[in-house]
């Protein structure tokens, strides 16, 4: 069982920037694909960023990227999305998500979640 904790939500100005973070309680946190995704009041869950499981390849949804970074620290099993520049419509409860994958793509994450965290809430005001 695979238990993921976001942390660093909160609020924010337009503009902003705000850093979240998910730890992993595994052994094998390398043998993961880690993701965000997000859900805004009202609508459904959306992919935002992910990373593949060595942290060499990422891949984001087109409107965050440029704005926003995901990073991975497989010592310390944790996962990182830096927001920069960020607006109102970013608005909404963010998850980190994992997926047991064997390749190395980040993409792989898109194809299946195997388990999320509970998530945080992020607010811009405008």
């Amino acid at each position: 069982q695979v238990q993921l904790v976001e942390s660093g939500g909160g609020l924010v100005q337009a503009g902003g920037s705000l850093r979240l973070s998910c730890a992993a309680s595994v052994r094998t946190f390398n043998s993961f694909a880690m993701g965000w995704f997000r859900q805004a009041p009202g609508k459904e869950r959306e992919f935002v960023a992910a990373i593949s499981r060595s942290g060499l390849n990422t891949y984001y949804t087109d409107s965050v990227r440029g704005r926003f970074s995901i990073s991975r620290d497989n010592a310390k099993n944790t996962v990182l999305l830096q927001m920069n520049s960020l607006k109102p419509e970013d608005t909404a409860v963010y998850y980190c998500a994992a997926a047991y994958v064997s390749s190395d793509y980040a993409s792989v994450l898109l194809k299946g979640v195997d388990y999320w965290g509970k998530g945080t809430m992020v607010t811009v005001s405008s």
